[in-house]
């Protein structure tokens, strides 16, 4: 169990900082004190058959500023909860911003920030030509990677993994790739204070600054703290 972590910085804690990440490849980053438990749980994986690979860890603040930037200008598509494009266009900014939220963390407020956190697949059970989408039909009943979802779910704890959207809660929508480190990502979570992503977004080139800054605190209670208790 990696002790309690004190003196978080902001720029840690808000994805303006990489300095706690160990890469395992060129684009692939996640904490330095994850890479054990990880590679463990990779490795019982592909025991039971599975060729689990991580798809998204660390994210860098840049990275999840552009993401955002693209889908409130509409050259990433926005979905909602039945897989539908929604068309941003006759939305106020409020109603872009809450669309956005459901798949898409706010910049500065990602778990992705921390490290902790790994958005998982199996590149054995992907069917040659088709492309992975990150959308809850393939990780359930009767897609690509419903049984690794049931061995995850059974075995992932055991290596200290939880899945934080393991349900909709009101607030981001069911994420059955997302895993986090618990040890660490539980210390970052309560760490993370409404005032450092209040200034961090301040200090942004970010689309809907003002819509999102009018609705922080409810964003920060409805969308970042709002999460699978342990």
């Amino acid at each position: 169990m990696p002790p309690k972590i004190t003196n978080l910085s902001s720029t840690l804690l808000t994805g303006q900082s990489n300095t706690h990440i160990y890469w395992l490849n060129d684009f692939t980053g996640i904490h330095t004190q994850v890479k054990k438990p990880w590679l463990a749980l990779q490795k019982a994986a592909n025991l039971a058959g599975f060729d689990l690979q991580i798809v998204s860890g660390f994210r860098h603040f840049d990275r999840q500023l552009m993401l955002w930037n693209k889908k409130y200008q509409q050259q990433l598509p926005v979905k909602d909860k039945n897989n539908e494009i929604i068309n941003l266009a006759q939305l106020t900014d409020d109603e872009k911003v809450t669309a956005i939220l459901l798949y898409t963390a706010l910049p500065g407020a990602s778990r992705h920030h921390w490290g902790t956190d790994l958005d998982l697949y199996a590149t054995n059970l992907l069917p040659k030509n088709k492309s992975l989408q990150l959308e809850p039909w393939e990780y359930q009943q009767g897609g690509y990677f419903a049984e690794l979802t049931h061995w995850l779910t059974t075995h992932a704890p055991l290596y200290d993994f939880f899945q934080p959207y393991d349900k909709d809660r009101g607030g981001v929508a069911i994420e059955p790739w997302h895993f986090s480190y618990a040890p660490l990502a539980q210390q970052y979570q309560q760490a993370l204070t409404l005032e450092q992503i209040e200034i961090t977004i301040k200090n942004s080139a970010i689309c809907a600054k003002r819509a999102i800054l009018n609705q922080l605190t409810n964003i920060y209670q409805r969308y970042i703290m709002n999460t699978r208790n342990l």
